[in-house]
């Protein structure tokens, strides 16, 4: 599955390459709380090929309905500056070669991903090891389809509504600055392997809103780590929880809009909300 790695998470953004029709129904949850809060849930892509119709009826309806609209990032725009938030984190001196951060039988696939990128394994000895794997994740990515992501989309149709953060970049890419070095080259491990294995359609998944072809996906590549599955995964997914409930409890009716993986599963959004007492209602 080729995924971008910037500007955001590109284990878990289900940053999609491959041809897609204009059309999408993707899907969408309403949550209620015993007091009358209510809230939505959308799960987006972040990159197309193309614009994506993706207001429907119901999704028009529902962000119709909020007053607040939660996004992963709300700074996806300026690319600037999200650029200069990894080279800050990114930035580290006396770092081995890439080649010697995966096990032997990795080094010729790592080989000829930095060669599709015009990499050699010698540029990344200022670069912690997260950094390079998110950096040769996107290597032959068309960096302009990021610009046709629905996040995008839906921070536009947002309006006058205020538009908040769920994590930011420098909260998002410093999850992975936090990474012990040894899951920093679990996740390198990862993209390398991701690299060899063939595309799958995750924009078709997303399109016709199959929830299960997306959970499955999230038990894939590097999320089948334990340890990096807890950091980039159930604990984002934990923490926006808690965001959504809060705001749901000081009155606020949020229009949450997250990459679809964030919904899928007993871990995902709609899962941990409805752990909390809420009633999660899939409307679309």
């Amino acid at each position: 599955m080729r995924r971008a790695a910037l500007p955001a998470l590109a284990a878990l953004a289900l940053f999609a390459c491959s041809p897609a029709p204009e059309a999408a129904n993707p899907a969408l949850w309403r949550v209620e709380g015993p007091h009358g809060e209510v809230a939505w849930l959308f799960g987006t892509i972040h990159s197309a090929e193309r614009p994506l119709q993706w207001q429907t009826p119901k999704v028009r309806e529902a962000m119709d309905a909020a007053d607040t609209v939660m996004v992963e990032v709300a700074n996806l725009a300026n690319e600037a500056e999200v650029a200069a938030t990894f080279a800050r984190l990114a930035r580290s001196e006396g770092e081995p070669p890439l080649s010697s951060r995966v096990a032997p039988d990795k080094r010729p696939a790592l080989a000829a991903l930095l060669k599709r990128g015009g990499y050699s394994d010698g540029d990344f000895a200022a670069i912690d090891t997260w950094a390079a794997a998110l950096t040769i994740a996107q290597a032959g990515a068309d960096k302009d389809q990021a610009r046709n992501g629905v996040d995008r989309a839906v921070m536009v149709a947002a309006g006058n509504r205020p538009v908040i953060e769920l994590e930011g970049a420098a909260r998002q890419l410093g999850l992975f600055d936090a990474l012990p070095e040894r899951e920093q080259r679990d996740l390198l491990a990862a993209v390398v392997t991701e690299a060899q294995s063939s595309d799958s359609d995750i924009a078709a998944s997303w399109r016709e809103g199959d929830m299960a072809r997306i959970e499955a996906e999230t038990r894939k590549g590097l999320l089948a780590d334990p340890e990096l599955r807890t950091v980039l995964f159930v604990g984002r997914n934990r923490d926006w929880t808690g965001k959504v409930s809060a705001a749901m409890r000081q009155g606020k009716r949020p229009f949450v809009a997250v990459g679809a993986a964030h919904m899928a599963g007993p871990e995902g959004l709609p899962a941990m909300l409805a752990g909390q007492g809420y009633k999660v209602t899939r409307i679309e």
